[in-house]
C-alpha cells in the first residue's frame, strides 16, 4: 500500500488482490487474504479493507462461501484484464490520440513510436 498516493485505500486494496489475481498468487477457486488479514498486514481499518474487497464481489471477480472465506471466481483473469483494457484504453490511448492529432502526428507515426518504446 502506498499511504502517501492520492487513491482511497480501499482501492488499493482491490487493485492489489486483482493484480495477485493477474500474477497467479490468487488462482481461481482458491481463497484470498481476509479482512483482518489485510487489515493487521497494512495496519488499516478491518472496514477499509472490506470496502476493497466488497468492490471485487459486486465487480464479480470474487465470491463468499458462508463460514469459509472469500474465493477468486471462475472467469476472474478475464473480467479483470477486460477491465483494465477499457481503463487503459480510456486512461492511456484516448489522451495520447488527441495529442497525436495536436502535434499532426499519424496514425503510423504513433505506431512507429509505440514499437520504438517496446523495443527499448
Amino acid at each position: 500500500m502506498h499511504f502517501e498516493d492520492e487513491r482511497p485505500i480501499f482501492l488499493q486494496i482491490a487493485e492489489y488482490i486483482e493484480d495477485g489475481i493477474l500474477m497467479g498468487a490468487f488462482e481461481e477457486e482458491a481463497q484470498i487474504p481476509s479482512t483482518t488479514e489485510i487489515s493487521l498486514r497494512y495496519k488499516i481499518n478491518p472496514a477499509t479493507a472490506l470496502k476493497g474487497i466488497n468492490l471485487l464481489v459486486d465487480e464479480g471477480i470474487v465470491y463468499k462461501k458462508r463460514g469459509v472465506g472469500m474465493f477468486v471466481r471462475v472467469g476472474a483473469v478475464e473480467a479483470i484484464r477486460r477491465k483494465r483494457r477499457e481503463a487503459f484504453y480510456n486512461d492511456y490511448i484516448e489522451k495520447v490520440i488527441a495529442e497525436a492529432k495536436k502535434l499532426g502526428l499519424a496514425k503510423e507515426d504513433i505506431i512507429a513510436m509505440i514499437e520504438r518504446g517496446y523495443d527499448r
